[in-house]
């Protein structure tokens, strides 16, 4: 069978159906964006290829570490993360492991898995209000702050913790992106936003509600120019790290049936009492 790619005619048309930047593949060939893969293999690492296969370019080296310290930052948090136990579970009903990975990544919405997308937006939000008003820069903040606030409710993503009185995790990502700043390898504006909204959650609440792994990711994702929506599917990325070990743990350990509670614990009933079916005449 002879493969070919039509340069002309009908069959140009049907070939022109699906068009990609990303890979070019013929017998014999594979290249992404431009580079054969028998080039990358060895030269490039899976976080500068993940950069590649979205954003068309080979990173710096520079800035792929810091994409690489916010994606292994992020890969598990344990069996009380809804995705890991759906994992878990899944993988005691027999399913394979893609299976169990695809049920967990599933969960990841809106509200677990959606923080840093939410953060990279507000990040930018306010980014948007201090280059486009004349306001100082506490003003700006303060002023984001209020606009996300009456569109989206008054929790703010990106900080705060219900485990944590402070996520291990922000404070060594925010340090990495200090250098990076003093390096000039990014600019820091996004850092320095985060770290004005943290001081002014700390002064309208009247305690610390420090920067969790979301917020402190997003500083990153922001910096790196990525999208807001891009920033969630990063982080399904990450997070398949810790799917992936968990439900190959839980196949080791076997389980049949597991649910997310022991058998000899029922769940509360608070419905109605117990009552006859009425027989009808």
């Amino acid at each position: 069978m002879t493969i070919r790619r039509p340069t002309e005619g009908p069959e140009k048309d049907v070939s022109d159906w699906w068009k990609t930047a990303i890979i070019d593949m013929e017998p014999g060939k594979i290249a992404y964006h431009g580079y054969p893969i028998e080039e990358l293999i060895g030269n490039v690492s899976f976080t500068q290829m993940i950069w590649l296969m979205v954003f068309g370019e080979l990173p710096p080296q520079n800035k792929a570490a810091l994409l690489d310290a916010a994606l292994m930052s992020a890969v598990d948090h344990g069996p009380q993360a809804p995705s890991i136990a759906i994992a878990r579970m899944a993988s005691t009903c027999g399913v394979g492991l893609n299976n169990a990975m695809a049920s967990a990544v599933n969960v990841l919405g809106d509200v677990h898995g959606g923080a840093g997308e939410q953060a990279v937006a507000l990040y930018q939000m306010i980014d948007n209000i201090a280059a486009e008003k004349p306001l100082t820069f506490q003003d700006a903040v303060t002023e984001g702050l209020s606009e996300y606030k009456e569109l989206h409710g008054k929790f703010i993503p990106g900080f705060g913790h219900r485990f944590h009185p402070v996520d291990p995790r922000a404070p060594r990502l925010m340090e990495l992106v200090a250098e990076a700043k003093a390096s000039s390898v990014v600019e820091g504006r996004y850092l320095d936003i985060a770290l004005e909204i943290e001081s002014q959650l700390a002064s309208s609440k009247g305690k610390p509600i420090p920067m969790n792994i979301d917020g402190a990711t997003a500083v990153i994702y922001a910096e790196l120019g990525v999208p807001a929506e891009l920033a969630r599917g990063l982080f399904c990325l990450s997070r398949s790290v810790g799917i992936l070990a968990h439900s190959w743990e839980q196949m080791q350990q076997g389980g049949r049936n597991k649910g997310p509670i022991p058998r000899d614990l029922l769940w509360t009933y608070d419905g109605s009492a117990r009552r006859a079916v009425k027989k009808s005449d």
